[in-house]
């Protein structure tokens, strides 16, 4: 497997059934050209398998820290640490860009998700709580 940090619209395309849903062209390219936004692809073969997304985050009081925004492996691929590899990428890639931390959002019904993040270093945070705002989409 290799993992590459992706800068072109067009490897977006390529790796498109790794998201939720077909990438946008414009969210797409504005994702990309922002320099603390960050996307990893994982391939095996050529094939990208999986994917990991970062967005960094700075406060005045608190520095930067990176945000796992959503990770995904194609089914076929699942079960042979491709999951891990990509976190621990995502992990690594923080530190070379001086954030203090990672951080992440899963259901607490994931399993495989809570695995994988354990797996890779992750801790549960104790006692919080995750509230949303959700908009129409134009």
């Amino acid at each position: 497997m290799e993992i590459r940090r992706i800068s072109h619209v067009e490897a977006v395309k390529a790796a498109g059934h790794l998201f939720d849903t077909s990438p946008r062209q414009e969210a797409t390219e504005r994702f990309l050209a922002d320099e603390r936004h960050h996307l990893l692809i994982g391939y095996v073969d050529d094939v990208p398998a999986g994917m990991v997304t970062g967005v960094e985050m700075t406060h005045p009081d608190k520095g930067t820290e990176m945000f796992l925004y959503e990770l995904g492996v194609d089914e076929s691929f699942r079960g042979r640490g491709l999951g891990r590899a990509l976190v621990s990428a995502l992990a690594d890639l923080a530190r070379e860009r001086g954030c203090y931390g990672v951080w992440t959002i899963t259901g607490e019904d994931n399993a495989a998700a809570l695995a994988t993040y354990r797996r890779a270093g992750g801790v549960p945070e104790e006692e919080q709580v995750v509230l949303v705002w959700t908009f129409d989409q134009p």
